[in-house]
């Protein structure tokens, strides 16, 4: 694989871009591999990348049913953070952001990271004792966040009202080092580097059943063939209900859309990212302009990708008391993704019923931010057959044993 560079940009400039590779392989399946992963959204294709830069494995197989980062990774808002109240979720979603500032390096791709800073907004007092305790526990955990006054809330964002009329803004726990980054460029940069290393990145295959003997994982069955594999993994987001059940185990997990939506591109106003849990919206300014606004999930199950006039109202008219300008913008698109939930609002990373089966699963709306960490965990996992540090306490065993891990509020304005 030719590195990217300054100087690579001028040589290919000079012969009139003419010299660029494809940045992954589309290669046809093998018959067998060592790992099989199921889902080529970022979370799959970080697990395969860490597979083989921490554990040497490289005979790996990601299979995606569309196209790769089409699911819940081309479909989000971005967000980078780790100011989670509970010390597991804390420590992987901290591993992840600390990943992710060094990530363009370390994929020698531009993922376009950008630690603009993030505010979580208390507009009750129920909150402010809230985020003022979650403070406290990151302060414990490591993790550098602050609680701050509603004028130091007013300097970083100058757009807000912080006076109301309904939720006056009563300060707000700000994490600096937060951010966001390039969804599409995060999976493009992982499938090159996993690409690079010879992984197979299979596209437009679908799985249609999982094969066991004894009680063990032999392989797949696809819409290209059958494909045998030691271990095998399933991050399919939304979908990992139905992955699950072709196991011949279930999940505690629910599936809904979760919408967002961009307006039209305006001149650079807001370089900091805001979450208004009481009012449910979030949002920030894009690199080009654009306000990309996110709020809560549908109030039933389902698994659309679409969006829904309801919604756009809900979540604007909360965010125009807030930030009284948008009220004049257009709105640009609409898309929705569906996320999986489970009862504690935490994920799952565990072994399964089925011997050398492992799933990453459950991630909610805390999907994006927390793919360097969640594929780093998983690798070591799906790697040495039981779980490292990280995911030790995410389990599925944790739900018979009443070891839930409530995130309920630090999970965000969707839960």
């Amino acid at each position: 694989m030719k590195r990217y560079s300054a100087f690579a940009i001028a040589r290919e400039a000079a012969r009139y871009h003419t010299g660029w590779e494809r940045a992954w392989r589309s290669p046809e399946p093998k018959t067998h591999y060592d790992v099989i992963i199921i889902g080529a959204g970022g979370h799959g294709l970080a697990t395969a990348y860490y597979l083989g830069k921490n554990h040497g494995i490289r005979n790996v197989a990601i299979i995606e049913k569309g196209w790769l980062g089409g699911g819940n990774t081309g479909r989000n808002t971005t967000i980078i953070r780790s100011n989670y109240l509970q010390d597991p979720s804390a420590a992987i979603y901290e591993k992840s952001r600390s990943l992710y500032e060094t990530l363009s390096q370390d994929l020698n791709y531009n993922i376009m990271f950008s630690p603009r800073g993030l505010i979580m907004l208390a507009q009750t007092h129920h909150e402010v004792r809230g985020y003022q305790r979650t403070a406290y526990a990151n302060a414990l955990q490591g993790v550098k966040t602050e609680f701050i006054s509603p004028a130091r809330v007013k300097q970083l964002v100058p757009i807000m009202d912080i006076s109301g009329p309904r939720y006056p803004v009563l300060g707000g726990l700000y994490q600096a080092r937060g951010g966001t980054a390039r969804h599409d460029a995060v999976a493009w940069g992982y499938a090159r580097a996993c690409s690079d290393m010879g992984m197979d990145v299979l596209q437009k295959t679908e799985v249609t059943a999982v094969r066991s003997e004894g009680g063990t994982v032999t392989g797949v069955e696809t819409s290209r063939g059958i494909i045998g594999c030691k271990k095998l993994s399933i991050v399919v987001a939304g979908h990992s209900g139905h992955v699950a059940e072709m196991a011949g185990f279930r999940l505690p997990i629910e599936s809904v859309a979760l919408q967002a939506l961009v307006s039209e591109p305006i001149k650079p106003c807001m370089d900091v990212v805001v979450m208004a849990n009481t009012v449910h919206g979030y949002m920030s300014q894009s690199d080009k302009g654009e306000m990309v606004i996110g709020g809560g999930t549908d109030g039933y199950n389902n698994y659309t990708q679409r969006g829904s006039f309801h919604h756009i109202e809900e979540t604007v008219r909360a965010l125009i008391e807030t930030f009284p300008m948008i009220s004049r913008l257009k709105m640009l698109r609409q898309w929705g993704g569906i996320v999986d939930i489970t009862g504690d609002r935490s994920p799952i990373l565990s072994k399964t019923p089925l011997g050398n089966c492992f799933i990453n699963a459950g991630w909610g709306t805390g999907g994006f931010k927390a793919i360097p960490g969640s594929g780093w965990a998983m690798a070591e996992l799906v790697a040495k057959g039981e779980p490292g540090p990280l995911a030790a306490a995410f389990g599925l065993d944790r739900f018979r044993e009443g070891r839930f891990i409530d995130e309920s509020v630090a999970a965000g304005v969707a839960h």
